[in-house]
């Protein structure tokens, strides 16, 4: 087996449409075909199901993709550091909502000033196409809040952060002497999408206290959801970092929930096949050590 074998099962798995990948790998359909065919005689497997002229992944496909995948980006990533000597570095990052407002902004200018040669390019959305992002090698690292879950993904602890419950100046709730869990089901609630880590965050805490989220407003946009909360539409929960200026010009205001600090850990991810290169290394270092000021 080849890596230009490895880059056709790539293309081809990426795109489940053998015309599509010959179009984009500039060969004919039959050669993709027999690539393809080729590679499952060779490892004594089926890489794909077809039916009714449509492509299907099987059950091993997806492991030999991820294989596959990095075996590719090596090869690419040595070409790039043998024939580019000129070039010192190229990094892909992806960061989720609120680490891509206030870590990355400042961890690109470190970068920059220290290294104005150094190409970066940005991701910032939700946690669910972050990791799928990283599986399909198009960032080689993801800043993300709270948790995941991939086999095919490493991961470290990153820092620190918090959820905080916010309303209107005025709203009913802000009057209770205490407020609980269960206070905040009987509101209307205000919360990011599914997918997010936030979301993904608060859903965690209120099913391992068997309660049942019901919001009547869900939004890619933190500023959606803080202006809604200042005209009063009801509550949220949100990073403190996202907040921080609405609640010090007291347009929206805060309040602690009983037994519920809504502490989370970020973390940094990157494939478990990925090569860390110096300059990742050396970029994380920068996120660390910055993470300390925020």
């Amino acid at each position: 087996m080849t890596l230009r074998h490895m880059k056709i099962f790539v293309v081809v798995y990426q795109e489940m449409n053998i015309t599509k990948a010959a179009g984009i790998l500039h060969m004919t359909q039959p050669a993709v075909t027999r690539a393809i065919q080729e590679m499952e005689y060779h490892y004594g497997i089926q890489l794909f199901e077809r039916l009714n002229h449509k492509l299907y992944k099987t059950r091993l496909s997806d492991e030999f993709y991820s294989y596959a995948l990095h075996m590719t980006d090596s090869f690419d990533l040595m070409e790039k550091r043998f024939k580019d000597q000129d070039k010192l570095g190229f990094l892909r990052v992806g960061a989720s909502i609120t680490l891509g407002n206030h870590l990355m902004p400042k961890a690109l200018c470190r970068l920059k000033e220290e290294d104005s040669s150094f190409e970066i390019k940005v991701m910032v959305s939700n946690g669910e196409s972050l990791q799928r992002a990283l599986l399909d090698n198009k960032i080689d690292l993801a800043f993300i809040e709270g948790n995941f879950s991939s086999d095919y993904l490493c991961s470290e602890p990153f820092m620190k952060d918090r959820l905080v419950l916010i309303m209107s100046p005025g709203y009913e709730l802000y009057q209770k002497e205490k407020i609980y869990l269960r206070d905040l089901i009987a509101c209307p609630l205000l919360l990011r999408e599914k997918g997010s880590a936030g979301r993904n965050f608060v859903d965690h805490i209120f099913e391992s206290h068997d309660l049942v989220l019901n919001p009547i407003w869900e939004s890619t946009s933190t500023e959606a959801l803080v202006k809604a909360v200042e005209s009063g539409l009801g509550i949220s929960l949100l990073p403190e970092q996202l907040v921080k200026d609405s609640l010090l010009s007291g347009r929206i205001v805060s309040r602690d929930v009983e037994k519920e600090s809504f502490e989370r850990t970020n973390y940094i991810l990157w494939h478990k096949n990925k090569y860390l290169t110096p300059s990742i290394n050396h970029f994380i270092s920068i996120c660390r050590e910055l993470s300390e000021e925020l």
